[in-house]
């Protein structure tokens, strides 16, 4: 279902960006100074746009790749306490098991087993931020 959703966002995107260059064509050819400057922010901010869903598109799929890969393996984290009812780590439990979860990917810097392992910890803690960073390194790790 997922690999219909991002072929689906695939299409929208030359869609947009053949619809972006196709106005900004329209523009330019109007010629007045507004109507370049249009022109000129279409040409400029479609590939902008285009390359922040291609940077999103491929972090899903290495996360996913990675998360299919160790739960494979049965290396992914369990739930050792109590949920909140929308899934995520009660606070009071949060900090303690994150903070294990940082020293276990601080033990092994070039593992990026424990580098995902943390970032799906700290997304059930709901620091997003935090754990997109620990699973982009996680898919860097995993590269190198």
């Amino acid at each position: 279902m997922s690999r219909i959703g991002v072929g689906l966002m695939g299409a929208a995107l030359l869609v947009y960006l053949a619809v972006a260059v196709w106005l900004a064509v329209m523009f330019f050819a109007v010629g007045t100074p507004v109507s370049i400057g249009m022109g000129i922010a279409l040409i400029v901010l479609a590939p902008i746009g285009a390359w922040a869903l291609v940077r999103e598109m491929q972090f899903g799929f290495g996360a996913d790749r990675l998360g299919r890969q160790l739960d494979a393996e049965g290396g992914m984290p369990e739930a050792e306490t109590e949920l909140t009812p929308s899934g995520r780590i009660a606070r009071a439990d949060a900090d303690p098991l994150i903070q294990r979860y940082v020293a276990d990917a601080d033990a092994a810097p070039g593992d990026w087993r424990a580098r995902y392992r943390l970032g799906v910890v700290q997304d059930a803690a709901g620091r997003r931020k935090d754990a997109r960073a620990s699973i982009r390194e996680a898919i860097r790790l995993a590269r190198a």
